[in-house]
């Protein structure tokens, strides 16, 4: 239970703080995408008996890259990505026939499995979100600059295509954890649910960054507990308490989102310099 937490605690902050900028880019179907693209690499690191953490960092390290490289523009990329989807899930079940041994393991990648996190997948998430937030650190500032108005950005210097693939390997190393403790087919409720509910919140950036890595925090750890109390997957309190909380979200500010009569006019005459995400914390 201890590894669970602190696993899953790793894995919160880190979805947490990379799903802002995962909204920002318009990015949710690449974070979907390269879920699945870890497929292979579960199954793949089973048959040749390897850890299952290495296969899915190559895959999905593998897949953003090849992203990165073919998605030039979000109408090339999200077919790039689509194809890649499809090529990796296919993979996937030709290594999945080719062993007996991954029944066990497709199951935790579709579903994840929070309880069987040991010391040494501890130690590797919590090398990754030291990572991560060097990275962040560093780049945090031009990313968001350069997700906002990328012409703009390339413009001033602003390194553009170098930073559209740092942020899908950043990603990839998130992809990797989470797909552990939800699994690929519940993954958006952690990478993306909860920066989107932070979001509906206020529109300043270390506030939704801030939203985001607590409203996941705290599904994981009340997901879990609530999985010891009842003897359920944790990966299903997770997801359910990130939802709900999204769904509260949405109908608490449906009306503070829902502009009033009159205001779709008076956009013909009023108009933004600067995007709302942009704002300054």
């Amino acid at each position: 239970m201890r590894n669970a937490a602190l696993g899953g605690a790793l894995v919160a902050v880190s979805a947490g703080l990379l799903g802002y900028f995962v909204i920002l880019r318009q990015s949710a179907f690449a974070a979907h995408a390269l879920a699945h693209i870890g497929f292979p690499g579960a199954t793949g690191a089973v048959l040749v008996g390897i850890p299952v953490t290495v296969g899915l960092l190559v895959c999905c390290v593998a897949g953003a890259l090849a992203i990165g490289a073919l998605g030039r523009q979000v109408r090339t990329r999200e077919i790039a990505t689509g194809t890649i989807l499809a090529f990796a899930t296919g993979l996937g079940v030709l290594f999945a026939t080719l062993s007996s041994r991954s029944s066990g393991t497709v199951t935790s990648v579709l579903f994840g499995n929070l309880l069987a996190i040991s010391t040494g997948q501890l130690v590797v998430f919590a090398g990754f979100t030291v990572l991560l937030l060097a990275a962040l650190a560093v780049i945090a500032r031009p990313l968001a600059f350069a997700s906002l108005d990328p012409a703009v950005a390339q413009a001033r210097g602003v390194p553009v295509r170098a930073l559209g693939v740092a942020f899908l390997v950043m990603l990839a190393l998130v992809i990797t954890m989470a797909i552990q403790v939800v699994g690929t087919l519940l993954l958006f409720a952690l990478v993306v649910t909860p920066s989107a509910t932070a979001l509906m919140l206020t529109a300043r950036p270390v506030r939704v960054v801030a939203g985001g890595v607590g409203i996941s925090l705290g599904s994981v750890l009340v997901g879990l507990a609530l999985a010891a109390m009842f003897d359920l997957p944790p990966s299903f309190f997770v997801v359910t308490i990130a939802t709900v909380i999204w769904l509260v979200t949405l109908v608490a500010t449906r009306e503070r989102r829902t502009p009033p009569p009159g205001a779709a006019a008076d956009g013909h005459h009023h108009h933004r310099t600067e995007p709302e995400l942009g704002a300054t914390a």
